[in-house]
């Protein structure tokens, strides 16, 4: 199964989001990663490199993140890894409800359940 793992700069942030993707995912194994070490606003690359070593098998990973440095962050902590994982370009919320259902999918990889986050561009929310 493929793993999400959500990056934002606000830990209760990540933990509201895959809160939200659970309930639209079950089974799915979902990580957030959420501040600073020191509990500031940001990210750090060691935990997002825990949190996607956390949720992989041999299916890969998916990161969403909320912006900025977040990206270079999740790019970093990919890189420490030798696990099969991407960063999703894609709105952080629906693309994390959208991964995650997908995720569930048997036949789910890691460039099929990124897609479906990156197809959460083109919600409409109005």
């Amino acid at each position: 199964m493929v793993g999400i793992v959500v990056v934002s700069h606000s830990e209760r942030a990540a933990a509201g989001i895959r809160e939200v993707a659970r309930e639209m995912g079950g089974d799915a194994r979902i990580e957030a990663v959420g501040g600073t070490e020191d509990g500031r606003i940001g990210t750090t690359p060691g935990p997002i490199r825990e949190a996607i070593e956390a949720v992989a098998d041999d299916g890969g990973v998916v990161v969403l993140v909320d912006l900025g440095s977040a990206v270079m962050n999740a790019e970093l902590a990919i890189e420490e890894t030798a696990v099969d994982a991407v960063v999703a370009d894609a709105p952080v919320l629906e693309g994390a409800l959208n991964a995650t259902v997908a995720a569930t999918a048997p036949s789910a990889t890691v460039e099929s359940v990124r897609e479906a986050a990156e197809d959460a561009h083109d919600v409409s929310k109005v």
